[in-house]
């Protein structure tokens, strides 16, 4: 009975319709116009979108099983491993750095805004470094694995991720002004739109969602970030708000000549839930264990995943470089539209 109990707080906590079932329970249906009852109707859409997106793969093609199969996998591992690790990692920070910071935001709508900023800032910071520091890599790769876009993705991370995530997120956050219920308000919305960015072709085809694709970030671009395409290879790091990747010169849209192939470079089998949450680890550490020198060793750890001692490098820029050459009418679109690209120049 334990079990059966265990197993329905699962399936409700997965469906994120237990806040809004106790309201039910209650028979006050009023509570649903407070935040908490806005925030419990706005639980279940990604869940559910997940099934209806399974669903109409079913009915229109057959859909990617792997995909699904070890994405839930890794849904399950992770949920495993939390129950007995409590990585607190926000309330920390806020306790640690809150003090110094130099000044207090509060709970107005231009307050907001500047805490949107500054929040898509610090994703971009965290997302950038887990693709270009081998080690940050490792943990950020599982999440790029499925050859396949749909809302399973959204469970396909590696367990430490987030501790990752957060502890610089939340550093910059905090340093920055941001008080604890702003930040945490903009947690929420960014973590529900991050879900969605993630819907497949069953249930949007074309994620380019007309004039928004010119405001915010859509499906269509994190389709992109997606893609092991040469031309998408490390583009779109920011997660609604785009404008950091204007900044940096990382923005890229999707061309409708270029398909989106998924996945990672790395021969990997993704129907291999060890292969795909642990591969990389694994071709780290031979890696290190092979190089030559300390210097080496710790230069594989921290310098983007396909640097090599030899000189022989296959990292993303190498490899971007190596295409535009081959293909000059894309790297003229490419310098018109992003001039100052951090993505452009190969390691030498």
């Amino acid at each position: 009975m334990e079990v059966l109990d265990t197993i329905y707080n699962e399936v409700i906590g997965f469906l994120g319709i237990s806040q809004a079932w106790e309201i039910l329970q209650t028979g006050d249906y009023s509570k649903f116009r407070t935040f908490d009852g806005v925030v419990s109707l706005i639980y279940p859409i990604i869940p559910l979108l997940l099934i209806l997106e399974l669903i109409l793969g079913f009915v229109y093609k057959k859909p990617d099983t792997k995909v699904y199969k070890v994405n839930f996998l890794i849904y399950v591992f992770n949920r495993f491993i939390g129950r007995f690790i409590a990585i607190a990692m926000v309330t920390i920070i806020i306790g640690l750095f809150q003090q110094y910071a130099p000044f207090q935001t509060s709970m107005t709508w231009y307050w907001f805004i500047y805490g949107y900023i500054i929040w898509e800032f610090a994703h971009f910071l965290y997302h950038y470094w887990g693709h270009k520091v081998r080690l940050f890599w490792c943990l950020h790769s599982t999440h790029h694995a499925p050859e396949n876009m749909n809302l399973s993705v959204t469970h396909a991370h590696f367990f430490l991720e987030a501790p990752y995530a957060d502890t610089i997120r939340t550093t910059v956050c905090i340093l920055l002004g941001i008080q604890p219920e702003l930040l945490f308000l903009i947690m929420f919305i960014d973590g529900t739109y991050g879900a969605f960015i993630h819907v497949g072709e069953n249930v949007i085809k074309d994620a380019r969602l007309g004039p928004l694709n010119k405001i915010i970030l859509t499906p269509s671009h994190h389709r992109v970030h997606h893609a092991k395409n040469p031309l998408y290879m490390d583009t779109n790091f920011c997660n609604l708000l785009n404008i950091w990747d204007h900044v940096f010169g990382t923005y890229q849209e999707e061309k409708k000549e270029m398909k989106i192939e998924y996945g990672i470079t790395r021969e990997i089998d993704s129907g291999s839930f060890m292969d795909v949450y642990f591969g990389e680890f694994v071709g780290l550490f031979k890696d290190v264990a092979k190089a030559p020198g300390i210097k080496n060793k710790f230069l594989y750890i921290f310098m983007p995943p396909g640097w090599s001692h030899t000189g022989d490098h296959k990292t993303s820029k190498v490899t971007r470089a190596e295409f535009f050459q081959n293909n000059p009418t894309y790297a003229r679109l490419i310098k018109v539209e992003r001039p100052n690209s951090i993505n452009n120049n190969p390691v030498k």
